[in-house]
């Protein structure tokens, strides 16, 4: 089985805003009715989250699967990704060249991911990373690379819903607006 969840990462947030949006972007899906603002046992891996409100439907795209789980914001430094699996491709921020880490029949192709993963390490540790793109050398910094299947997100805001149906667009744009209109990525995944 497993559990499924849902990211939004805002792309724009910094390290000195995040707390604040993270707050606009509370107050906004309160509002909405779509969580509530107490926080209970209800998502996997952390000790609280806040549960589905009572329109909490206006959120998603499928209104006969009822939220089991809620919502955990992430703060800080952190390297959001989708769970299970791998990405098999990230795309070139300068050429839009594809530099892939696998080939057509999912075999990896040695050598590909370690500047990538050497790079997700750096920008853990320190916030700044950079990749050079096999394809046109020039170096990207690593937070504007885009990653097959929207894989990783590298940022200081993230709002992760366990076990909520899929979301509609028209949600995923008003929490983008309480962001201030911030750049985001929703990200999917399963543990």
């Amino acid at each position: 089985m497993g559990n499924y969840f849902q990211t939004v990462v805002d792309l724009d947030a910094t390290p000195a805003d995040a707390r604040t949006l993270a707050d606009s972007g509370l107050d906004w899906l309160v509002r909405e009715g779509i969580v509530r603002a107490e926080l209970t046992d209800c998502v996997l891996g952390a000790p609280s989250g806040h549960p589905p409100g009572p329109s909490w439907a206006k959120a998603v795209d499928q209104e006969d699967w009822e939220p089991s789980g809620g919502l955990t914001i992430e703060t800080g430094r952190t390297v959001f990704h989708c769970g299970q699996g791998d990405p098999r491709f990230a795309v070139c921020p300068h050429c839009a060249g594809r530099a892939d880490f696998c080939t057509d029949r999912l075999e990896e192709i040695e050598g590909a991911w370690e500047p990538f993963g050497e790079a997700i390490n750096a920008w853990s540790d320190t916030g700044s990373a950079a990749v050079t793109c096999p394809h046109c050398r020039r170096t990207g910094d690593l937070t504007a690379w885009t990653w097959s299947d929207d894989y990783f997100a590298l940022g200081y805001l993230g709002f992760e819903f366990w076990d909520w149906p899929d979301f509609s667009p028209g949600f995923l744009e008003g929490l983008s607006r309480a962001l201030g209109a911030h750049r985001t990525v929703l990200m999917a995944g399963k543990l």
